[in-house]
């Protein structure tokens, strides 16, 4: 008889189907649920520069070229223009103080000088004439007085006495009346001299004080006159070393045309071009480093230039002990401009990478150093070879320094 036969509701190759398909899904779960989905790149491992983030000492400053002048010049113009009368001294020499360096001469500028003076003389003698005239009057006014006093100092007692006369009857009315009359006018005489001599006193007195003034001041002016002749000789103006072009005896020279300039031998500054950039951080006092024949000297800033030309300012700087003894004017020198103090901080090199980066991000590799992988980080301050990591990096930990053209938008990088 017939059996029923029952169907195998599971067979292996129907088992083996659903746990491939299975683990298919599994694998396709967890790539889109938990696998990682970041753009990667691989990258030659030998192409790329990496660094050691350290914790070490850092202090910021700018390296800057300097050239060495004389820490005083003084700069030999033509005060009046002329023609070279003679030159006393050559380019180089040590003077002293006062010491002729160029004699110049200009016929018309001492004709006019001799014509100044000669009118200012005779404006001086004209005002001594006026004030000459003052006084004699003055004792003209003294002399009449004296007079009229003299003759009441007579009339006085022969008035008094011819007085009593009268009354007691011994001389005549006619006879007193003409000593009386005598008497009267010369004190009328008197009165009236001295009122206008008190006046005249009063005003010759305010003009001699504006003729004394008048004339200081054209003495003043005559010995200025004097000196312009003066400005034709030029002097040093300090012991020190001239340095001038080449002149010669007969060239004429324009006012105000450079004639040389002068220099205080073995005392020396260093001028620093700064980027405008640093301008607000830069005060006097800052603190420099520069190294000559392997000796280390310390500068510090001592003048700050307030023009700011093709995006930078000047600083005048001086050694703060004793400059180097081999040191001459225009030679360069290579600083390092102290901008703050040094301190213990997280560092990584300079590198490629800010200029694509900003630092506001960088390539950390993980510890097997097969994978680097985008991190964000912030840069603080920076020197010469250094960038100042305030956080985002550990210390210990690796980073790709060198530039980031070729990796894209990748977010991981595979280092082969």
């Amino acid at each position: 008889m017939d059996r029923i036969i029952e169907k195998k509701r599971w067979s292996v190759k129907k088992g083996a189907t659903i746990v491939v398909i299975a683990a298919i899904c599994l694998v396709l779960i967890y790539q889109f649920g938990f696998g990682d989905r970041r753009s990667k790149l691989n990258v030659d491992k030998s192409k790329i520069t990496l660094a050691t983030v350290k914790n070490d000492v850092f202090q910021e400053f700018i390296p800057q070229t300097g050239t060495v002048e004389p820490s005083v010049t003084f700069y030999l113009d033509a005060i009046e223009g002329g023609a070279i009368k003679k030159m006393h001294v050559e380019s180089g020499a040590m003077l002293k103080k006062g010491e002729v360096i160029i004699e110049l001469t200009n016929l018309n500028r001492e004709l006019s000088v001799l014509s100044q003076e000669a009118s200012l003389n005779e404006s001086i003698n004209r005002v001594r004439q006026t004030r000459l005239s003052l006084d004699q009057n003055d004792l003209k006014h003294q002399r009449t007085l004296a007079d009229i006093d003299n003759a009441l100092a007579k009339l006085t007692p022969r008035y008094q006495r011819d007085k009593i006369l009268f009354e007691s009857g011994a001389i005549s009315k006619q006879n007193f009346e003409q000593t009386e009359a005598d008497y009267n006018y010369n004190k009328r005489i008197r009165a009236i001299t001295y009122t206008s001599y008190k006046k005249d006193s009063l005003s010759m007195a305010n003009q001699i004080r504006q003729l004394n003034e008048s004339e200081y001041r054209m003495i003043q002016s005559l010995n200025r006159v004097g000196r312009i002749l003066d400005n034709l000789i030029i002097r040093a103006p300090f012991d020190g070393q001239l340095t001038a072009p080449r002149l010669f005896e007969g060239q004429a020279i324009n006012p105000g045309q450079r004639l040389g300039q002068m220099d205080i031998v073995g005392s020396y500054k260093v001028r620093v071009p700064i980027d405008e950039h640093y301008l607000p951080r830069i005060d006097k006092g800052l603190k420099a480093k520069v190294k000559l024949a392997g000796v280390e000297y310390a500068l510090f800033i001592t003048y700050i230039y307030p023009d700011v030309v093709n995006g930078q300012f000047f600083v005048d700087m001086e050694f703060v002990d004793k400059a180097p003894d081999d040191i001459r004017r225009g030679l360069s020198l290579r600083l390092s401009i102290e901008l703050s103090e040094s301190s213990l901080q997280n560092i990584i090199p300079l590198g490629g990478f800010y200029n694509d980066t900003g630092g506001q991000w960088i390539f950390v590799l993980n510890e097997e150093g097969d994978k680097a992988q985008k991190r964000k980080i912030k840069i603080g301050r920076k020197n010469a070879t250094h960038y100042e990591v305030e956080n985002g990096l550990k210390v210990g930990e690796k980073v790709i320094v060198s530039s980031y053209d070729t990796f894209g938008d990748n977010e991981v990088l595979l280092l082969k």
